[in-house]
């Protein structure tokens, strides 16, 4: 499956797949228990491919970061995202060797881990796939964004306001307005 259909869903634990949508949100499926549930427009939703981990030199994506993983591996889990923190970071260093370790932290590197390992297991995650959908693009040319041009508006001309004598005169037949703020006195 495409990492642009594989959704985090902040506050809940675990990866989604893009199910459907609604008037206000959109629904998502569990990847690890398959239970269905709205989330609302309120809710932050990241998509894995539009996530990229810091290097020293640029941002790296997600998927390239789960195509190392997945070549170190060969298509098995990798560490264990409850293991050691000095552990982790030797583990993430040796798949991407130049990540910036001050703005990549442990947890950044659990989360990588946890998700990886989470696609592995339920068979949402092919290397392959993903590279066929993105040659796909690449000849189609879904990448290139469309020149949109700007529609032209025609401006109506504003209707000029009635004179004040006109206005007064249609409103004389009702009473004086009240002044706000209270009662009148000595009406």
């Amino acid at each position: 499956m495409a990492l642009e259909q594989i959704l985090s869903v902040s506050g809940k634990p675990g990866l989604y797949r893009l199910v459907g949508q609604m008037k206000n949100g959109i629904i998502v499926e569990g990847v690890a228990d398959g239970k269905r549930f709205p989330v609302h427009g309120s809710a932050k939703v990241s998509a894995l491919e539009e996530i990229s981990i810091y290097t020293a030199e640029e941002e790296v994506p997600l998927n390239d970061v789960f195509k190392a993983i997945f070549e170190k591996e060969g298509a098995k889990n990798c560490l264990d995202h409850k293991s050691d923190n000095k552990e982790i970071e030797a583990y993430f260093e040796g798949i991407l060797p130049n990540y910036d370790p001050e703005r990549v932290y442990v947890s950044d590197m659990v989360k990588v881990l946890k998700w990886y390992n989470t696609l592995i297991e339920h068979k949402a995650y092919d290397p392959a796939a993903v590279e066929e959908k993105e040659a796909e693009s690449n000849e189609s040319g879904e990448d290139k964004p469309k020149k949109v041009k700007p529609k032209k508006v025609a401006k109506k001309a504003a209707p000029k306001p009635a004179p004040k004598a006109a206005q007064k005169a249609k409103s004389s037949g009702a009473s004086a307005p009240r002044k706000a703020g209270g009662s009148q006195r000595g009406s």
